[in-house]
């Protein structure tokens, strides 16, 4: 079992996207972050389940050169949808 708060594994990375490899599917769960923000219980529940069940709190840090630093996982999920990198992790 994993630990709470850390993203997921490979594997659970590609069933939790899974849904999302349509590119209209992974652009309507961005607009329900968009338009809704991260307080909306649907992309918490999202967020949760990308990190067994704790959305972190804090900074989050990631390998994408030139962006290796966000506020809080929110900022990091938003920019993953902006730039349609819906696989970057932290």
């Amino acid at each position: 079992a994993q630990q709470s708060g850390t993203p997921l594994s490979e594997q659970e990375y590609h069933l939790f996207f899974q849904f999302l490899r349509n590119t209209l599917q992974a652009t309507n769960a961005c607009h329900l972050r968009e338009l809704y923000g991260c307080q909306n219980s649907l992309v918490q529940t999202l967020d949760k389940y990308e990190n067994h069940g704790i959305i972190p709190q804090g900074p989050v840090c990631s390998e994408q050169p030139g962006n290796s630093f966000f506020p809080n996982f929110c900022t990091f999920a938003f920019y993953r949808c902006i730039k349609k990198k819906y696989f970057l992790k932290v």
